[in-house]
């Protein structure tokens, strides 16, 4: 199960780099934290690691189809 000090941790891991596969990799991170935590833990990832200047991730969306 991803806990959200994993996520995090693997998030900041691909904010060394910004590439389009990094993206892909951060977006399947926080679709296995919305099927495991919720919204709203998504929501605060996005907000904290600022994911949208970086990879144009915006909080609400739905990220729980993505990786499966």
């Amino acid at each position: 199960m991803m806990t959200i000090d994993r996520a995090r941790s693997l998030i900041q891991v691909q904010l060394q780099f910004s590439s389009g596969y990094n993206r892909n990799a951060v977006r399947m991170i926080l679709g296995e934290v919305q099927r495991n935590q919720g919204q709203g833990a998504v929501d605060d990832l996005i907000r904290e690691l600022e994911l949208y200047p970086r990879f144009g991730l915006k909080a609400g969306t739905d990220f729980s189809k993505v990786g499966l």
